[in-house]
């Protein structure tokens, strides 16, 4: 479970959350939408405290960002895979090595790199692509090697920043058509976007930053598209 409790986020000073309460739980797959600029990437990087809450507290895969010491960090990110905008990958190493690299980090054993690997490369349908450069491959694929990146430490949380940020909006519905399938698994996937007609392809819980805070958005299928109802009160 994801828990902000009184929460007050900010980024270079300028206030972005004020006394945030939230919970998300386990197997739930939850879109955070809003305006460019208006607080998404910072709530996203809270919750592998990159950004510490300027009051309140943060508590996810048994971590509280009050107690959680510098050291404690990286075991927490381990717990979380990790998806962006710009995909991330290290153009010098083929899809495999991408992936193997965040195992070999860890110490994780060559033998059990590989069937994770390939584990997570196949929940993505890219197993044929181990031995590829991943800038010879489309912006699509990119984006999945990145997902089956975020996948292979079997993680808790996926947290999502703009994913189809870079990508046409066929491509678009594929990636979400993967995270909805990871979440299906049981594991929490949280999609930070300001995309609403993505949002619109799947009834999933919708939170809509708005006036310092989160609201629960009522999402409308219709011929004209998603269009957001705030509710009256924030969580």
């Amino acid at each position: 479970m994801i828990s902000f409790l009184d929460v007050d986020l900010e980024l270079d000073k300028k206030p972005l959350f004020k006394n945030l309460n939230l919970t998300i739980e386990p197997g739930e797959l939850v879109y955070i939408v809003g305006k460019s600029g208006s607080g998404k990437s910072t709530l996203l990087k809270s919750l592998y405290m990159e950004i510490r809450p300027k009051r309140g507290e943060i508590r996810i895969a048994g971590y509280s960002s009050r107690t959680i010491k510098k050291r404690q960090i990286p075991h927490l990110r381990r717990k979380l895979g990790i998806v962006f905008q710009d995909f991330r990958l290290l153009e010098d190493r083929n899809v495999y090595d991408n992936l193997a690299f965040v195992l070999q980090v860890t110490g994780t054993k060559e033998k059990l790199i590989k069937e994770k690997v390939m584990h997570a490369l196949e929940s993505v349908g890219l197993e044929h692509a181990a031995k590829q450069m991943p800038l010879r491959m489309s912006g699509g694929e990119q984006q999945r090697i990145s997902i089956a990146r975020a996948l292979v430490r079997e993680p808790l949380v996926i947290l999502a920043d703009e994913p189809t940020g870079n990508l046409d909006p066929d491509t678009s519905l594929e990636i979400l058509d993967y995270l909805k399938r990871i979440n299906q698994k049981g594991i929490i996937v949280i999609i930070g976007t300001h995309d609403y007609e993505l949002v619109r392809h799947s009834a999933s819980r919708t939170l809509q930053i708005a006036n310092m805070n989160l609201i629960e958005a009522i999402i409308e299928h219709s011929a004209t598209g998603f269009r957001p109802t705030a509710c009256a009160t924030p969580l």
